[in-house]
């Protein structure tokens, strides 16, 4: 469907004409009104709490669903605070706009001057979790860019109530509420006409199942910068720390099951193996966890589910391990490069030398040594939010916060210099 069959790409033109008159005004607001509109924000979100959860409580009841999706869904006060800190952690945050990425100067006595500048109007289109409106808001306007909104329709109630408070704050610090808008209706039509708005939109970001991002990128008219599934793998090294991996792997796996840094396959050296994976088994299974092994898991765990070659690509998002026993460092790399999606993978070892040699094998847009891939996030990387993490390999990789949702301008100053 194209822009001249599509019956809302008018309203989609609309919408990106306020957007793109919204963004020339953020883009020379000063830092303190940016930020002035996000902390106005954050307590406009605490203050609708009860309005937030009562728009979710409804999204929910029609919702049918899956568990983790609905774990996804779902909002909480404690997760509507986060919301809000998050946006005042994004306005703590230096000016992204108040950069000089580098400059020189030429011998004929020209100053070059490379500076960050916003990217302009942002589609962002999301499925299932609310709290993604509030990051995307937040960091779009930190960084001076109006952005879009397009929910999942089955967050539709909760994104609109978010949003109300999200205007609110603009409103409050004096900046055009067309900086932050929603996409007035659930029809997918709506996502056809945005991916058609080359010239209207600067860029799409998608955040959601496969699915979607696939045809993001397959129907799009306008750059994409992608999220891919989160296919995370933790690779336990036989000079592993035991204690350290069990805590690890059972955070990396367990601690949300619903997100895309979550750990989808656990590989573990042969040589450590027998004595390691029962006790990493015992734990995840105590904690309600089920698995797909390979046949040398089994060996050592003869009632562990047998796994497919298709379970080494699934990105469960629930309480599912796949497993896999392998012989060394250059083995686990091949695996995760045979099936990973270049999201977050991470090692655990007491070997530097050994490290070093997965963190620079590994082709994902985090990788970790030590730590839980849960750790794959914005908040946690001290971006205040995130909008999504970059899997490409044009602009930004992994978490993006307010600098990565910048581009670059160069300003050149002279003194009357002719070329020759």
């Amino acid at each position: 469907m194209d822009m001249e069959t599509n019956p809302h790409a008018t309203s989609v033109q609309a919408l990106a004409g306020e957007a793109r008159a919204a963004a020339r005004i953020l883009a020379r607001a000063s830092d303190a009104a940016r930020n002035a509109a996000l902390h106005a924000a954050a307590a406009a979100l605490r203050g609708s709490t009860e309005a937030i959860l009562a728009a979710n409580a409804a999204d929910l009841a029609a919702a049918e669903v899956s568990p983790a999706f609905r774990d996804r869904l779902t909002l909480t006060p404690a997760r509507i605070a986060a919301m809000a800190q998050g946006l005042e952690d994004v306005a703590g945050l230096p000016d992204p706009l108040a950069r000089t990425l580098a400059e020189w100067t030429r011998p004929n006595g020209l100053r070059i001057r490379r500076i960050a500048t916003p990217i302009g109007v942002i589609g962002m289109i999301y499925e299932s979790r609310p709290n993604v409106g509030a990051d995307a808001g937040g960091l779009c306007l930190k960084s001076g860019n109006a952005v879009i909104l397009r929910g999942g329709s089955d967050s539709f109630r909760s994104a609109g109530a978010i949003h109300a408070a999200m205007v609110e704050g603009l409103r409050a610090a004096g900046l055009p509420e067309a900086a932050i808008q929603v996409v007035p209706s659930t029809d997918r039509g709506f996502v056809a006409a945005m991916l058609a708005a080359a010239g209207q939109i600067d860029l799409i970001i998608p955040r959601g199942g496969r699915s979607l991002v696939e045809r993001v990128q397959r129907e799009a008219r306008v750059p994409v910068l992608a999220h891919a599934e989160g296919l995370c793998h933790t690779y336990v090294h036989e000079a592993a720390d035991p204690d350290m991996a069990r805590r690890v792997v059972v955070n990396a796996k367990l601690r949300r099951t619903g997100i895309c840094g979550a750990t989808e396959t656990l590989l573990i050296d042969a040589a450590i193996a027998p004595a390691l994976l029962p006790a990493l088994i015992a734990d995840l299974r105590e904690a309600g966890c089920d698995f797909r092994a390979d046949s040398r898991a089994r060996t050592i765990i003869p009632d562990l589910s047998a796994a497919t070659e298709g379970d080494f690509d699934t990105e469960w998002l629930d309480a599912v391990l796949s497993v896999a026993v392998v012989d060394g460092v250059d083995a686990a790399l091949a695996h995760i490069a045979r099936h990973g999606s270049e999201h977050t993978d991470a090692i655990v070892t007491e070997d530097a030398d050994t490290a070093d040699r997965f963190l620079r094998g590994v082709d994902s847009a985090v990788a970790l040594w030590n730590a839980s891939t849960q750790f794959c996030d914005g908040g946690e990387f001290g971006f205040g939010a995130e909008i999504g993490i970059a899997t490409g390999r044009i602009h930004a990789r992994g978490p993006v916060g307010p600098e990565q949702l910048t581009s670059f301008r160069y300003i050149v100053t002279g003194s009357g210099q002719v070329r020759p």
